[in-house]
């Protein structure tokens, strides 16, 4: 099955395009706004900052290649900062509008512990097909100092806690995202992967 993963600069594109294979999909690297306009299946990936991955969504004109995607009915799923990118805001560095495929915000990650969260934190999920055969809970690695908080309509499909509980999973119709990287953990983070192929 094909995937097509956004070429972003501010995303470890090499690890998530090998897990993706390694789960059997043909994944295609692209930042080209037609090809990802047209996709079935988009895997959005993410590090760093908020701002400055969407001024390069925009200034790319992948923003609104994605936003047809999703209106077409493709399958979606962000990752990391990928996932906090399809929500409509974040208060990181300073107000900024997101992709807004999913009603809510970015807010700071609460917590006394050290932040950035580094390394693998427990997640508890609810059952959702995305992470069918993966058991609960389960380990994934985290690299993340934002949190997302949704609106109405969207479904929190499994949780961590890190000084609070807070959303590691989220869907809403075709779009999904997770906060923690699936690529870097382990075999639980394969079997996401490929659940994710399989969602209707």
């Amino acid at each position: 099955m094909k995937v097509v993963v956004v070429d972003s600069p501010v995303a470890n594109l090499t690890s998530i395009s090998s897990a993706l294979r390694a789960v059997g999909a043909e994944a295609e690297v692209t930042a080209d706004p037609a090809r990802i306009e047209s996709a079935g299946r988009i895997v959005l990936p993410g590090v760093g900052a908020f701002p400055a991955a969407m001024a390069w969504l925009d200034a790319s004109e992948v923003a609104p290649a994605l936003r047809s995607a999703s209106t077409r009915g493709a399958s979606i799923l962000g990752i990391c900062l990928g996932m906090q990118l399809l929500f409509e805001r974040s208060n990181e560095e300073q107000p900024t509008r997101g992709l807004a495929l999913i009603e809510g915000e970015v807010v700071p990650l609460s917590s006394e512990l050290p932040l950035p969260l580094v390394g693998w934190n427990r997640v508890v999920c609810n059952g959702d097909p995305l992470f069918a055969g993966v058991g609960s809970p389960a380990d994934f690695y985290f690299v993340h100092s934002y949190r997302v908080v949704p609106g109405g309509g969207t479904n929190v499909i499994a949780t961590a806690s890190y000084g609070g509980d807070y959303p590691a999973a989220v869907r809403r119709g075709r779009i999904s995202g997770v906060q923690f990287h699936p690529e870097k953990s382990s075999a639980a983070g394969l079997r996401l992967l490929a659940n994710f192929l399989e969602l209707s």
